[in-house]
């Protein structure tokens, strides 16, 4: 009998195979459907409820022509019929012929229901690549140290 950990883990690969599969019955599988379900996809606001949380897959397979994850760091937490998962999803997609990468920090929510890890919650948060950050600290000013045993004077 496989551990809880590993079958949360596997809930989570069989979770991610279903997104790069664009399998909208394989993602069916995957969720309970009750009304306290939510989904945060990167740079969308909160769909809550099942039909709402399906009806953002559905968009986003009818709009991926193909997609790719490597998914590392994860950890995994498990309390009760509780677990939720923090992982990095290094994404590869097509747009336009062309393939574009993105980093996204992701949580996964999952509920133990009839001995199943089923997804509750899914919210990704896109991360800067890494010249994105560079670029944005070249363009950010340098504010002043204040110390704060000699704080400077006010001046009128």
């Amino acid at each position: 009998m496989e551990s809880d950990i590993e079958a949360v883990r596997k809930a989570n690969e069989t979770f991610y195979q279903a997104f790069e599969k664009l399998d909208i019955q394989e993602m069916d599988a995957l969720w309970i459907k009750e009304d306290y379900v939510k989904c945060i996809h990167p740079g969308w606001e909160v769909r809550s409820g099942w039909a709402e949380v399906r009806d953002s897959w559905v968009l986003i397979f009818n709009h991926t022509y193909q997609i790719k994850f490597s998914v590392n760091l994860i950890d995994i937490v498990i309390r009760s019929d509780w677990a939720w998962v923090v992982c990095l999803e290094m994404i590869s997609t097509q747009d336009q012929g062309r393939w574009v990468e993105g980093r996204v920090l992701s949580t996964n929510l999952f509920e133990r229901r009839d001995g199943r890890w089923l997804l509750i919650h899914h919210h990704g948060s896109p991360l800067l690549s890494l010249e994105e950050e560079h670029e944005e600290e070249e363009g950010e000013e340098e504010l002043p140290m204040i110390d704060e045993e000699n704080p400077p004077e006010e001046t009128s």
